[in-house]
């Protein structure tokens, strides 16, 4: 089953983790069996493929989750708003669903580009635009990333950084009045970060007017058949 939703208000900053925490709970109460997976340890067969940053608003969000053959009814239910009412009356406040589908095959989904836009206090943004031009015009783009490691007595202060060329993942940065727009790309080499977008613009917190948006991310679909 294919759950389009939309992220907005306090929600947003609920974690990746906890945001599949609140549709696994809302599905058992809706009477949604999610499939489980096998062997020792089973876990609910349900997924987010891409992930959004604590504090980010969503316009089309993307969850992925497997229903038990033993439920015909959604199986063969053609009146998938039926479906949507019930799991919507299960969802906090700031989850809103736009769609669902109840898919006859197996599909994988993977994150190809996604739009995010940052919308600033209105004021005189010329630094602005010469950082946005300055930023395009190098074949590459260096910053230094968190690896997540953490250095001891037997390892050097940086390296728990690693350099990264982020202009791979860029594939476009506008100012249109008081919105940033940047068109970000996916890959299996991973993307850009909304923290490292506000590092390369000289961006802070309280030059936000609204909350950062991601919306218009494009997919790219593989049936899964079985053999």
């Amino acid at each position: 089953m294919l759950v389009k939703f939309r992220v907005r208000g306090n929600i947003r900053f609920l974690s990746h983790a906890d945001t599949v925490k609140v549709f696994q709970r809302a599905c058992a109460r809706a009477g949604i069996e999610i499939r489980h997976s096998e062997g020792f340890n089973p876990h609910p067969i349900l997924s987010l493929p891409l992930p959004r940053p604590v504090g980010v608003e969503s316009d089309d969000d993307l969850l992925i989750l497997q229903i038990c053959h033993e439920q015909d009814e959604l199986r063969a239910s053609s009146d998938e708003s039926r479906i949507m009412a019930r799991l919507s009356e299960q969802l906090p406040e700031g989850l809103e669903l736009l769609s669902v589908n109840i898919a006859q095959t197996k599909r994988t989904f993977h994150p190809c580009s996604a739009t995010c836009v940052i919308t600033l206090i209105k004021k005189n943004h010329d630094d602005l635009k010469a950082k946005i031009a300055n930023l395009l015009t190098g074949e590459h783009l260096i910053i230094k990333r968190k690896t997540g490691k953490k250095h001891s007595q037997f390892t050097a202060p940086n390296s728990e950084f690693k350099e990264v060329d982020v202009k791979p993942f860029l594939k476009s940065i506008e100012l249109e009045d008081d919105n940033i727009i940047v068109q970000c790309r996916f890959s299996p080499a991973g993307s850009i970060r909304i923290e490292e977008i506000f590092k390369l613009l000289e961006l802070k917190a309280e030059d936000l007017a609204v909350p950062v948006r991601r919306t218009n991310i494009q997919w790219q679909e593989n049936i899964i058949r079985d053999l």
